[in-house]
Formats: C-alpha cells, structure tokens, sequence
C-alpha cells in the first residue's frame, strides 16, 4: 500500500523516523487541498490550492503506527486519493483552520517562509 505524506513525515521532517520501513516511490503534488500550520506540524484540508509532498510504499504495520500517531483524537481522517503510483492514503486535517497559518506554497518545506 502507499501513503502520501506532506509534512512533518515527509524525508528529514521531525517524524520521518516513523517512515524508516517505507520506500520512497517519489514526490507528489495534490490540488484542490490547502495546507495550514496547527504548531509544529501541518494539515491539508479540501480548499482552493496545491499541496505538495512524498509518495511511500509501506507495509501493514507501518500504517497502523501511522493511524495511531495521526488519528487519535479526531484530529485527522485517512482518505483514499489517486497518484501517478497507484492510489495512496492521505491524512486530512479534520479542525476549523480559522486563525490558522495558511501556509501559501503548500510546502511545508516552506513553512517560515
């Protein structure tokens, strides 16, 4: 299965340590998705832009580590999206952004920018 990660799992981010048995299948960028700041790591929710990030293949295990760190507390949803390597899983930020930092890029390499 792959997963498309767009911030702080994204290769020598902050949480990219949970992706250590994954395969970098290489970068994609989704539109119709906006990408704001919460702190120190960023969510993409349904929105007028392009957000941009990594394709990984990783395994069953891998994906329920994943779940555990973003979907506790509601805070994200697993949603199925197409790239060009087969469909993948995205974590959509699920709270109101308003007040939030929109990160205008949608790179959140770009984040302090």
């Amino acid at each position: 299965m792959r997963i498309f990660v767009y911030g702080s799992l994204r290769h020598k981010q902050g949480n990219s340590h949970w992706m250590t048995n994954a395969q970098l299948l290489g970068d994609f960028s989704i539109d119709n998705y906006q990408l704001y700041s919460p702190g120190h790591y960023p969510g993409a929710v349904p929105g007028n832009g392009t957000v941009h990030g990594e394709v990984y293949r990783i395994d069953n295990a891998t994906l329920a580590e994943l779940d555990a760190l973003r979907t506790g507390g509601g805070e994200y949803a697993r949603q199925l999206i197409q790239t060009p390597y087969g469909s993948a899983w995205m974590y959509v930020y699920q709270r109101p952004v308003d007040g939030l930092k929109l990160i205008e890029s949608g790179d959140w390499l770009d984040r302090d920018k």
